[in-house]
C-alpha cells in the first residue's frame, strides 16, 4: 500500500511539474509573440510606476493574458524590472519582451523644441510655455528670478542669452532643463569664438559680440549677407559712426511698434535706438544662432558703410552716401508691389 501511495504521489508530482512547465512555456512563448496592434501606439510610463503595475496595464490592454505570471517570471529575470519612466513609441510587429527591453533601455520618444533666430526672449518663452510636452515651472517668475535660476545671475538680461537651436527633450522635461542647455550652449560656443577672435574687433567683451550678432540676426536672414552686414557695422564702430539700424529702434519701441516706424520714431531716444546713441545698444535685441555669432567675429573686409533692402530679402551695399541715397531712391521710394524686407519662404522665389 505504501508503495502504491508513493507511486501515486510521485505521479502527481510529475503531472504537476509537466503542467507547470507547459503553462510556463505557454506564457513565455506569449511574451515573444507580436502584440495585437496594427499601428504605432504611444505608451506613457510615469515616474514611480512599478513593473507589476505596468504588467497589469498591459493585461488590461490585451497585450498580456496573465499579469501574475510576470511576477514569477520577473523573479527568475530580475533585470527586466528596471523600467524607466518616459514616453515610448511601440511599433506593430514588436513583442511584449521587445517593449520591456525598450523600456529597460529608456529608448523614449525624443521631442524637439526650436528657439528661432531673431525671436525675442518674450516670443521664445511664450512658445516654450505653449508646448504642452514641457513642464512650465517659470511662468510666475520675473525675468530676474528666471535668470537667477538659469544662470545664477539675476542682473543678466535674458534677451539673447539662449542659443537659437533645436533641442531634443523627452516629455515631462521642464522649461528650466531646456533653457539651461540653451544658455550653456551659447556660452560654450561664444567662449570658443572669443578665444580665437581677431583682437582688433571693437568688442570689449563676449557680451558685446552677442549684441552685434543679434543686430545681424534681425537685419538679414540671408546667410551670405551676415558677414557683409557685420563688416558694415564693425567699420562704423571703428570710425565712431552711429549704427543707425532700424531693428534697434523697433526693439526700443516695445509694444508701441505696430508694423512701421516713422521719422519721429527714429529721432525718439531709447536705450536701444542706434540713431540716437553712439555705440552698441546695452543688450541684445533677439536670440541668435551660431551663424550670426560667427559673422560678428568674422566681418567681411571692404569699404561699404551703408546698405538698404532691395525688396526681395537681400540688400544693396554702398561705400558712399551718394551711392546709398541713389539705392534708397531706387529700392525704397519706388517700391515694387511685392516688396519684402526679409527673404521669401523656403522654396519660393521673389
Amino acid at each position: 500500500m505504501l508503495k502504491k501511495l508513493f507511486l501515486l504521489f510521485l505521479l502527481a508530482i510529475i503531472v504537476a511539474v509537466v503542467a507547470a512547465w507547459y503553462l510556463f512555456d505557454y506564457h513565455e512563448r506569449e511574451l515573444y509573440a507580436p502584440l495585437p496592434i496594427e499601428e504605432t501606439v504611444v505608451v506613457n510610463v510615469n515616474q514611480g510606476t512599478s513593473f507589476q503595475q505596468l504588467m497589469r496595464r498591459f493585461e488590461a490592454d490585451g497585450w498580456l493574458k496573465q499579469a501574475d505570471f510576470m511576477r514569477l517570471y520577473s523573479r527568475l529575470h530580475p533585470e527586466l524590472t528596471s523600467i524607466r519612466a518616459g514616453e515610448y513609441a511601440i511599433n506593430p510587429g514588436r513583442s511584449l519582451m521587445d517593449v520591456i527591453d525598450q523600456m529597460n533601455r529608456g529608448d523614449v520618444i525624443a521631442h524637439r523644441f526650436t528657439i528661432i533666430e531673431g525671436h525675442t526672449f518674450r516670443q521664445m518663452i511664450t512658445a516654450l510655455h505653449a508646448d504642452e510636452r514641457i513642464q512650465p515651472t517659470l511662468k510666475d517668475k520675473s525675468e530676474a528670478e528666471l535668470m537667477e535660476i538659469i544662470t545664477g545671475d539675476p542682473d543678466l538680461p535674458a534677451e539673447g542669452m539662449f542659443l537659437a537651436e533645436t533641442y531634443q527633450f523627452i516629455r515631462g522635461a521642464t522649461d528650466v532643463d531646456i533653457l539651461r542647455r540653451a544658455n550653456r550652449d551659447l556660452q560654450s560656443f561664444l567662449e570658443a569664438q572669443w578665444m580665437s577672435r581677431d583682437e582688433s574687433l571693437p568688442y570689449k567683451s563676449p557680451y558685446e559680440a552677442v549684441i552685434m550678432a543679434s543686430i545681424i540676426e534681425r537685419e538679414t536672414g540671408v546667410a551670405a549677407e551676415r558677414s557683409k552686414i557685420a563688416g558694415v557695422f564693425v567699420r562704423r564702430l571703428n570710425i565712431g559712426m552711429r549704427l543707425q539700424t532700424d531693428p534697434t529702434v523697433i526693439y526700443g519701441m516695445g509694444d508701441s511698434y505696430v508694423g512701421r516706424i516713422t521719422r519721429a520714431d527714429l529721432q525718439r531716444p531709447t536705450p536701444w535706438n542706434t540713431y540716437t546713441i553712439d555705440a552698441l545698444p546695452p543688450t541684445p535685441i533677439s536670440m541668435v544662432g551660431r551663424e550670426a555669432i560667427v559673422a560678428a567675429f568674422n566681418p567681411l573686409e571692404g569699404n561699404a558703410l551703408y546698405f538698404v533692402a532691395r525688396g526681395d530679402g537681400t540688400h544693396h551695399f554702398s561705400a558712399t552716401l551718394r551711392e546709398h541715397n541713389n539705392a534708397v531712391n531706387r529700392y525704397q521710394r519706388n517700391r515694387r508691389s511685392d516688396y519684402r524686407s526679409s527673404p521669401p519662404p523656403a522654396g519660393n522665389t521673389p
